[in-house]
């Protein structure tokens, strides 16, 4: 299987070490490319409806070749801190460009993983879960999965021992 992880964050933390723990278990099975938000230059959804006309967004940046890959994708995991009670812009960014070829993104398999400074039971956690519910259902998405993880310090998840094979037997269980 083709899977393609949106990492939301620019950090090298414990997003990254949850998308690491996931590419373990899914590694010997599965295809991987990981997609960075922040080393790309996509411009802003500007709500032109212009792509509907063409074959994808014309805003001469990364946008095409990005949403290439998602729609080329059997699974796609999105992987995002909390940002102000929701995803990441960075994350959010690509999702808003993914307009331009939603109908392609229909069917996937899918999967969420998030890391927050407050406990899982916290409001801003149910917020994304629902915003990616949304998306799933609009989409005829297959969620996997949704994951949220407590972690504060930049190395805290990768201290989770629980969590850290939670992920990579999430990605074992892939494929």
């Amino acid at each position: 299987m083709k899977i393609v992880i949106i990492n939301g964050s620019a950090r090298k933390g414990n997003i990254l070490t949850a998308i690491n723990a996931f590419m373990k278990g899914a590694a010997d099975r599965n295809a991987i490319e990981v997609i960075q938000p922040d080393k790309l230059h996509i411009s802003p959804c500007k709500g032109c409806g212009v792509c509907q006309c063409h074959k994808g967004c014309v805003d001469n940046d990364d946008t095409n070749p990005t949403i290439d890959k998602i729609a080329a994708a059997d699974m796609i995991l999105f992987a995002t801190p909390v940002y102000w009670w929701g995803m990441s812009a960075q994350l959010k960014q690509v999702i808003d460009k993914c307009y331009c070829r939603g109908m392609q993104l229909k069917g996937k398999k899918a999967g969420v993983i998030v890391t927050g400074g407050s406990p899982v039971d916290n409001i801003q956690y149910e917020l994304i879960r629902k915003q990616f519910e949304c998306m799933a259902g609009y989409l005829s998405w297959d969620m996997l999965f949704q994951k949220s993880y407590y972690a504060t310090d930049r190395d805290e998840l990768a201290k989770n021992t629980a969590a850290i094979e939670e992920l990579e037997d999430l990605g074992k269980k892939i494929g």
